[in-house]
C-alpha cells in the first residue's frame, strides 16, 4: 500500500482544546513503551508523522492526524511509564478517560498491548471502561517480531478468551511494524467502522 495522504492537525491538553469536527476519529492507546507512535507512523507510511522517542511517554498531549479516507487518528497519551509528575501523569489519565468515553465522534479505539507480555493492570482497566462506555474496541499486539509465530497466536487466543463476554471488543490483530505484519488487517478495521459511524451520522 502506497503511502496515505496524512497531515497533523492540533494537540490538545485539556478538553476545552478539543473542537467538534465532522469526521470519524480512531484512537491509539497503550502503555508508554508499547510501540504507539511507531504503529501510527507505519499505518500511514511515514516515519514522522507521529512523534517516535527512544524515551516512553514523550506524547504529553491529544494529537490529531487527518488521514485521507480514513478519517481522524487520534494518539493519546500512554499510561503508565511516563516519565513525568505524578500529577502530570494523574492528568494525562483524567482527559484520556473523558476523551475515550465522551467524545461523540469515536468509532474505533485501537487497544494497544505489548505481545511479549500477559495483559496489564492498566490495559484491562482500559478495555473495561471503554465496555463500561459502549465504545467499540479492538487489541493490537505490537511486537510479534520479537516472538514466535505459535507464541503470538497463544497470546492472541488468550486477549480473546478474556474479551468473550464484551459485547464492544471487536477483534485482536497480530501486528509489527518491523515485518510489516497486521497493517492491512487493521486499516480494513478502522475503514470498515469508519464507514459505519459516517453512516450512523
Amino acid at each position: 500500500m502506497s503511502m496515505l495522504e496524512a497531515e497533523f492537525l492540533y494537540g490538545a491538553t485539556a478538553w476545552d482544546q478539543i473542537p467538534a469536527n465532522s469526521k470519524p476519529e480512531i484512537a491509539f492507546i497503550g502503555r508508554s513503551n508499547v510501540g504507539k507512535s511507531s504503529l501510527i507512523n507505519s499505518l500511514v507510511a511515514r516515519k514522522k508523522l507521529a512523534f517516535v522517542s527512544r524515551t516512553p511517554g514523550k506524547t504529553r498531549e491529544i494529537n490529531f492526524f487527518s488521514v485521507n479516507g480514513y478519517g481522524i487518528f487520534v494518539d493519546l497519551p500512554g499510561f503508565g511509564f511516563a516519565s513525568v509528575s505524578k500529577s502530570l501523569r494523574e492528568q494525562f489519565v483524567s482527559l484520556n478517560y473523558q476523551y475515550l468515553e465522551q467524545r461523540k465522534e469515536l468509532s474505533l479505539v485501537c487497544v494497544l498491548v505489548d505481545s511479549r507480555h500477559d495483559p496489564q493492570k492498566l490495559d484491562m482497566e482500559v478495555m473495561e471502561r471503554l465496555e463500561n462506555a459502549q465504545k467499540k474496541f479492538c487489541v493490537v499486539l505490537t511486537k510479534t517480531d520479537k516472538i514466535s509465530q505459535k507464541a503470538a497466536e497463544e497470546r492472541k487466543h488468550q486477549i480473546k478468551e478474556l474479551m468473550k463476554y464484551c459485547q464492544y471488543f471487536i477483534d485482536v490483530v497480530l501486528y509489527s511494524v518491523e515485518k510489516p505484519v497486521g497493517k492491512y488487517e487493521l486499516l480494513g478495521l478502522i475503514k470498515k467502522y469508519s464507514k459505519e459511524r459516517s453512516i450512523e451520522k
